[in-house]
């Protein structure tokens, strides 16, 4: 629970930030970014309860960061007047994925990727 409240509030944070610093990241409406972001919280979460356990740090945040370029790139052909290169693509899952590279280390350090029986 603690990894999607986590990722609710980072990832469009993340997003709209990127759209505004970046020229290679443009959503015409702010909607935009909050949507995908929503997006990214819950197939995120998805992946990191599958994936994140002790010994599997980089390999979910790899993850996370191939997730996050997949969707922020393809996102510009759903979604009216938006406009996303490959490298704003890369810049974007870059930053989400050094957040999610310390969301990660806390949950595992926490003890909250384990899972109840």
């Amino acid at each position: 629970m603690t990894g999607i409240i986590m990722k609710v509030i980072t990832y469009p944070f993340i997003l709209i930030v990127s759209d505004y610093l970046f020229r290679d990241i443009y959503y015409s409406y702010i909607y935009q970014p909050i949507f995908i972001a929503v997006i990214l919280a819950v197939a995120g979460n998805l992946m990191e309860l599958s994936l994140l356990k002790l010994g599997t740090l980089l390999i979910s945040t790899a993850a996370d960061f191939l997730l996050a370029f997949v969707i922020i790139y393809f996102s510009q052909f759903i979604l009216p007047g938006s406009r996303v290169t490959l490298m704003g693509a890369a810049l974007a899952s870059t930053l989400l994925a050094l957040a999610e590279y310390f969301q990660h280390l806390y949950l595992i350090r926490s003890g909250k990727t384990e899972k109840s029986e």
